[in-house]
């Protein structure tokens, strides 16, 4: 298991899921908090602990959340409590800026840039709560001149064993 927090960043068909799947055979995962309804094959307690709007700001309210970012008109939240305990998550830029500067010190974040043309056709092959399109336009904003990132993955068909591999030793630098 590695030392450091990994936090994965992609904007959406980018592979993130598919990648945290692969750590999760080695790594405590992170379960976000979203007001988001669930896709099809989602599982709550796996892929996101799904809650009302009501509910998650009077979490956020309460500072439950490390990070709590609007995304789409849904919200999405790392709890302190998880962070404190796991060490696998997937954020936004907008996210990541919320977490203290401390905290990302102690991180790994692996950028999963995948070209336009790949993630539009997973995005069109995904049952989804939104449009492509949007999805698309607000992903090409948030990732805005963004370069908080320590390593980035460009291969659509990346090795997640290599790329797992790379964390790894780039975690004992």
């Amino acid at each position: 298991m590695i030392n450091k927090r990994i936090i994965l960043v992609s904007k959406a068909g980018g592979g993130k899921d598919f990648f945290r799947g692969y750590l999760s055979k080695f790594e405590k995962l992170d379960v976000s908090y979203t007001t988001r309804p669930s896709r099809t094959g989602e599982k709550e307690g796996y892929t996101y602990n799904y809650i009302s709007e009501f509910d998650f700001i009077s979490k956020n309210n309460k500072n439950y959340f490390l990070e709590a970012v609007n995304f789409n008109g849904w919200w999405y939240g790392t709890s302190v409590s998880n962070w404190a305990t796991k060490n696998i998550f997937i954020m936004t830029p907008p996210g990541l800026l919320t977490v203290p500067k401390e905290d990302l010190q102690d991180s790994i974040i692996v950028y999963l840039d995948i070209p336009i043309e790949v993630r539009r056709e997973r995005l069109n092959k995904r049952s989804d709560a939104d449009s492509v399109d949007r999805r698309i336009l607000a992903d090409e904003k948030d990732f805005l001149n963004f370069e908080l990132f320590d390593i980035r993955v460009t291969n659509p068909l990346f090795n997640p064993e290599l790329l797992y591999k790379i964390i790894l030793d780039y975690s004992k630098i």
